[in-house]
C-alpha cells in the first residue's frame, strides 16, 4: 500500500485496489471506498477539516471527482459545510431542507503527510473489512476442527493462523505439558467466534470435550455416518477422558467400533492429545446401569438413587474403594461429569456404619414420640417406616396389615404419632414467634414451620429477607480457598432442597414480597419447561456435518 499516491496514475489506482482486495479476499468495493475516504481526509488538510468535502472514484477509468458539499439546514452549527433555507432560496427558490449544493474542487497534491495519513485510512478499512470476512466466514463454523500452523506462543496463549485468519488457543483450553513453537502444525476445535473492539476473535480448544467427540467423528466412520452416536463426553485434559456412545444398529458394538482393530482408532485420537487415557463405555438409559459401567474398571456393590436430588449412592468392596475413586478423585469426577448424577461413593463397611447409625437414630425417635419399646419401633422400621408423620398419617390399614398389629394398636400409634406431631408443632411456632419471624413468611410456598425455626436462628426474619437470597444461601456450596476445597454450610441445608426447590422458594418470596409480577413468574417457569424439554440431549455430539461443514 505504500505506492498508494498522487505518484500513482488512474489505471494504477484501479490495479492497487483489485490487487488488495484479492491478497485479502475482500470486496473491491470496500477498497474503492477507503480510497475515497482517504482522499476526503487528505482535502480535508488542504481546504480545512470543517468544510463537507467528497471524493468519487470513478471504478472504472480511476477519475476522482472531488467536491464541496453544503446542505441546507433549519439552524446553521458550520458555516463552512451548511446554508440557512433563507439565504439559500435566494440563490435557488426551489431550495429546501436537505438541499445540497455542490462545488467542484480542483485535485489536490499529495504531499508526505497527506500520503501518510492517506496510507493509514486505507490500511484501517482494509483491516477492519478483513475481519468482518473472517467473522462472516468463522462464525458458522463453530463446532469444526481446523488446521494451523503456530505463529507465536505469549504467556501460555498459542496464536495459530489458519491461513486467512487468526485464532487462538489461551491457556486454559491447551494441553497440561504439550510443548509446542513457532512453525509446528496443530490442529483445534472452534469453539466461539466473536466480534470485538479489536477485530473478530476466533477461539480454539485442544482441551474442550467435544474436541474429542470431533476427533472420533474423523477416526471412526461409524460416527461420522451417524451410526454410532457420542452422547456425552468428560475430559481431564491431558490426563484422562470417558465417552458414552451408543447405537440404533443391533448388528454393531460401538465401543469395539470406536476402539477399532488392535486399538487402532482410538490409538489415533490418545496420539492427538498427547496420551490422554480414554474409557470408552456403552450408553444406557438406565442411569444405575450406566453408572455402574462409568465407573468401571472399579465393580459396584450396589447402588441407591435419589432422582429428586440427581444423586446416587455407591457402594463398592473394601478392595475397590481407592480404584472406584481413582487418583484424587479423577475416576469418580469423570463418572460424574458423563452422567450429569452427583456421585456418593463408599465401601461396605461405611455404607453398614451409616445404616446402623440412621437405624438407631431412627429408632430412638419412634420409642420416644410414640413412646414404645425397641420391639415395636424395630417393626415400623423394618417395614420401611421412616418418619412419624409417615405414621401419623398414613392409611390405618397399612398398619393393621403389619404382623402383630390390630386396629386398636394401630389406632392408639397414630393417635400418639399426631399428638407428638402437634406438640412438637405448638413448641416450633413459639420458638418462630421468639425469634422474630413474622407470620408472613410461612405464607410463602415450600417454607415449613421447622424452616421458619432455622430461619430465625439465622436472622432470616421477612418474606423480604427470604426474598433476598440465592439457592446457595440455602443450600450450601463449595469454594477453593488456599488450594482447599472448603464447604459453606446453607441455611436449610439440613433440609435437604433440590437446586429447584430452593430457586422457588426465593422466587414464590419475590412474588409476595411485590418484587415480581406473579404472571411474569408463571412465564418465566413455563420457558423453562420448554427449555428442559428441548435440553435432553443437548450434549450430544456434533454430527459429521457440524463437525465438516455441509
Amino acid at each position: 500500500m505504500s505506492t498508494l499516491g498522487i505518484s500513482a496514475n488512474r489505471l494504477e489506482l484501479l490495479q492497487i485496489a483489485g490487487a488488495v482486495a484479492q491478497e485479502k479476499n475482500i470486496d473491491k468495493e470496500i477498497v474503492l471506498g477507503a480510497i475515497e475516504e482517504a482522499i476526503q481526509k487528505a482535502a480535508g488538510l488542504r481546504y480545512g477539516a470543517e468544510n463537507d468535502i467528497r471524493a468519487k472514484l470513478n471504478p472504472v477509468t480511476g477519475e476522482m471527482d472531488l467536491k464541496r458539499v453544503i446542505t441546507v439546514v433549519e439552524e446553521v452549527e458550520n458555516e463552512s459545510a451548511e446554508i440557512d433555507l433563507a439565504s439559500a432560496q435566494l440563490d435557488n427558490p426551489d431550495a429546501e431542507i436537505g438541499t445540497t449544493f455542490e462545488t467542484p474542487l480542483p485535485p489536490i497534491e499529495f504531499g508526505r503527510v497527506q500520503s501518510q495519513m492517506a496510507k493509514q485510512v486505507i490500511m484501517q478499512k482494509v483491516r477492519e473489512a478483513e475481519r468482518a470476512r473472517q467473522f462472516l466466514e468463522y462464525k458458522d463454523r463453530i463446532g469444526e476442527i481446523v488446521n494451523g500452523i503456530v505463529k507465536r506462543v505469549e504467556y501460555g496463549h498459542i496464536i495459530v493462523d489458519l491461513g486467512r485468519a487468526e485464532g487462538v488457543i489461551r491457556r486454559e483450553q491447551t494441553l497440561p505439558r504439550e510443548n509446542v513453537k513457532n512453525g509446528d502444525r496443530i490442529r483445534a476445535y472452534i469453539y466461539d467466534v466473536r466480534e470485538e473492539q479489536r477485530g473478530s476473535q476466533i477461539f480454539l480448544s485442544r482441551s474442550h470435550p467435544q474436541f474429542m467427540a470431533a476427533l472420533f467423528a474423523q477416526e471412526v466412520p461409524e460416527v461420522y455416518e451417524g451410526i454410532i452416536e457420542i452422547v456425552a463426553v468428560a475430559r481431564d485434559p491431558g490426563s484422562r477422558a470417558k465417552i458414552g456412545v451408543r447405537t440404533n444398529d443391533g448388528s454393531i458394538d460401538p465401543v469395539g467400533a470406536c476402539v477399532g482393530m488392535r486399538g487402532s482408532r482410538v490409538q489415533a485420537v490418545v496420539n492427538e492429545l498427547q496420551g490422554e487415557r480414554i474409557d470408552i463405555i456403552p450408553w444406557n438409559d438406565d442411569a444405575a446401569t450406566f453408572i455402574v459401567n462409568a465407573l468401571q474398571p472399579a465393580e459396584v456393590s450396589k447402588v441407591v438413587m435419589d432422582e429428586e436430588e440427581n444423586r446416587i449412592e455407591v457402594v463398592v468392596p473394601d478392595d475397590q474403594l481407592s480404584l472406584a475413586i481413582g487418583r484424587r478423585g479423577q475416576n469418580v469426577r469423570l463418572a460424574s461429569q458423563l452422567s450429569g448424577w452427583a456421585i456418593d461413593i463408599m465401601n461396605e463397611e461405611q455404607e453398614s456404619e451409616r445404616r446402623q447409625k440412621e437405624y438407631k437414630e431412627r429408632s430412638a425417635l419412634f420409642m420416644a414420640a410414640l413412646d414404645v419399646d425397641e420391639m415395636i419401633a424395630q417393626i415400623l422400621i423394618a417395614e420401611s417406616f421412616e418418619t412419624l408423620e409417615e405414621v401419623a398419617y398414613v392409611a390405618p390399614e397399612e398398619l393393621s396389615s403389619i404382623e402383630g398389629f390390630d386396629e386398636a394398636t394401630t389406632e392408639e400409634l397414630q393417635t400418639r404419632a399426631r399428638e407428638f406431631l402437634e406438640k412438637l408443632a405448638l413448641e416450633q411456632d413459639e420458638a418462630r414467634k421468639a425469634s422474630g419471624v413474622e407470620d408472613a413468611v410461612l405464607e410463602v410456598e415450600g417454607v415449613t414451620l421447622p424452616m421458619a425455626v432455622v430461619f430465625g436462628e439465622n436472622d432470616v426474619k421477612t418474606v423480604e429477607d427470604v426474598a433476598g437470597l440465592i439457592p446457595d444461601d440455602l443450600r450450601g456450596y463449595n469454594e477453593m480457598k488456599d488450594g482447599e476445597r472448603i464447604h459453606e454450610d446453607g441455611i436449610l441445608e439440613s433440609f435437604s432442597l433440590s437446586a429447584d426447590a430452593a430457586q422457588a422458594m426465593i422466587m414464590q418470596a419475590r412474588v409476595k414480597a411485590g418484587w415480581i409480577d406473579a404472571s411474569a413468574l408463571e412465564e418465566a417457569e413455563a420457558e423453562d419447561e420448554e427449555d428442559s424439554e428441548v435440553a435432553v440431549g443437548a450434549d450430544i455430539a456434533p454430527t459429521a456435518e457440524d463437525v465438516f461443514g455441509s
